[in-house]
């Protein structure tokens, strides 16, 4: 007599009610850092500034300038630091997301890949936001900003975004089974990534000795290729945005295989171990 009633969602219904969701937590994701978006956005936009200056100061002490490509300087050094900001924040706040065993996921609508995409999308937003507001700031202040191709460089954007969502998948899938380890590594990755993103240089500048240590790394070809398409006077001939994508397309599969793996067995581990 008395029987549930039973919904008949379809497929556009099941995606928009997973858009909301993502929606939800991409907002509560941003308002982690701090209960006033306004501010969390604020604070990125001021380390991004700092960065910024402490590497102009950085050259200009050491007289590096001149090693730099031809156009506007700082540019140059924004066009790096905002790639490896987006690399490393995006891996950050992937790593850093809702596990299997967290709380919320005891609601029936969430699960992790609602929380790993939020996280990303939520990095994504904040970073995208803080380089808009930092390039008209000084485009209209200091210096008008032309970039040469700016589709294709903000596509190099998304790419090191892409790579860092990637590779916070592989250790977020990691996490429950060597947490040290995952802490300790992401650390060293995002410390080493300060030299070993190229952002301080350019690739066709490096000897061949010295391009074999860097041409590993997925945001080097994203930073290098960046600035083939904002400067017309450089043309990267030792990078390739393809590695960095295949590269991120390898760990994505590797991180969702891993992603549920754990969250079939979290349970029996966690519980093994306690």
């Amino acid at each position: 007599m008395f029987q549930a009633e039973r919904r008949n969602d379809n497929s556009i219904s099941s995606a928009l009610t997973l858009f909301e969701l993502i929606y939800h937590s991409i907002v509560r994701s941003v308002r982690k850092g701090h209960g006033n978006a306004f501010v969390a956005i604020g604070i990125n936009v001021l380390q991004t500034v700092i960065f910024v200056m402490a590497f102009y100061f950085f050259f200009s002490v050491l007289g590096l300038k001149g090693s730099a490509i031809r156009g506007d300087f700082l540019l140059y050094i924004m066009s790096g630091i905002f790639l490896f900001m987006t690399h490393t924040k995006t891996l950050s706040a992937v790593v850093g997301s809702e596990g299997p065993a967290s709380p919320m996921m005891q609601h029936a609508p969430m699960n992790t890949i609602v929380a790993i995409a939020s996280a990303a999308l939520g990095a994504l937003y904040i970073q995208v936001l803080s380089l808009s507001l930092v390039l008209f700031a000084y485009h209209v202040a200091f210096n008008p900003i032309v970039i040469e191709e700016p589709v294709a460089a903000f596509g190099m954007l998304l790419l090191a975004w892409y790579t860092g969502a990637a590779l916070g998948l592989v250790l977020l899938a990691l996490k429950p089974w060597f947490p040290q380890f995952v802490s300790i590594f992401s650390m060293i990755y995002q410390r080493a990534n300060m030299i070993a993103s190229g952002k301080m240089f350019v690739a066709n500048s490096l000897p061949g000795f010295m391009l074999a240590m860097f041409d590993w790394n997925p945001l080097f070809h994203a930073i290098d290729q960046a600035r083939g398409f904002i400067f017309i006077n450089y043309n990267p001939r030792y990078t390739d945005w393809h590695y960095a994508l295949w590269v991120g397309l390898v760990l994505v599969m590797i991180g969702l295989m891993g992603e549920f793996y754990t969250r079939r067995h979290a349970s029996l581990s966690w519980s093994a171990r306690r």
